[in-house]
Formats: structure tokens, C-alpha cells, sequence
């Protein structure tokens, strides 16, 4: 028995926004899957599909479970994602080598130093 990882599922109050965004943010194209929610997909079919799913309620809390993106340019990321709408944040990182942001519906990923 082999399982193959599929999507990463994002709860969202607006799916369709918070996809777009993602889309722009990593440069992928977006989709529907076979219910109609949008997808967003590595244009390299090498990662996950995020799928964007409609919850009724807000986020509450710190993510359980958060993405980290490796740049080439950390610091050209750190400035040009809260141009398109992410925002820093403290999840009670202290002063590390990745620096914390979230998307528009304050949900948490990291963005790591490049790798040498």
C-alpha cells in the first residue's frame, strides 16, 4: 500500500481571494477540482496542490500546522510578499534565520534563509 500526497487543504472565508493571492505569491496557476473549489498548482506539478476550501468561521489561534517556502532571495521575499498583502507576525519565534509572515486571512508561513 503507497499513499501520494495530493493537496494541502487551506480553510478559508473566502476561498477564491485567498487562492489568487497564494497563486500570485508563488507564481503557480490556479484551478477547480472536480467540486468546483479552487486549486492552486506548481506549474512544475512538483509540490502539493493547495486547495482552497469555504469554512464559516474565522481563523482562531496559531496554525497547527504551517508551510515554510525557501526563497532565493530572502530578503527580496520578506519585501515583496507584504507588498502583495502578507503581514509579519510573531508566533513566539524570538530572533531566528526565518522570518514569519501570514496571508490576508492570518494564516502563518515561514520564510527560511536560502539555502547555500
Amino acid at each position: 500500500m503507497s499513499l501520494q500526497w495530493e493537496a494541502i487543504v487551506v480553510n478559508a472565508l473566502d476561498p477564491d481571494a485567498l487562492g489568487r493571492w497564494w497563486a500570485a505569491a508563488l507564481g503557480w496557476e490556479t484551478g477547480l477540482d472536480e467540486d468546483g473549489d479552487l486549486t492552486v498548482v506548481s506549474p512544475s506539478d512538483s509540490a502539493p496542490d493547495l486547495l482552497f476550501a469555504t469554512v464559516p468561521e474565522s481563523k482562531a489561534g496559531p496554525n497547527r500546522l504551517h508551510l515554510d517556502f525557501r526563497p532565493d532571495d530572502q530578503a527580496a521575499e520578506v519585501q515583496r510578499l507584504p507588498n502583495l498583502g502578507a503581514t509579519h507576525t510573531d508566533v513566539g519565534q524570538g530572533e531566528q534565520t526565518w522570518v514569519v509572515l501570514a496571508d490576508p486571512e492570518g494564516n502563518e508561513f515561514c520564510v527560511p534563509s536560502a539555502r547555500p
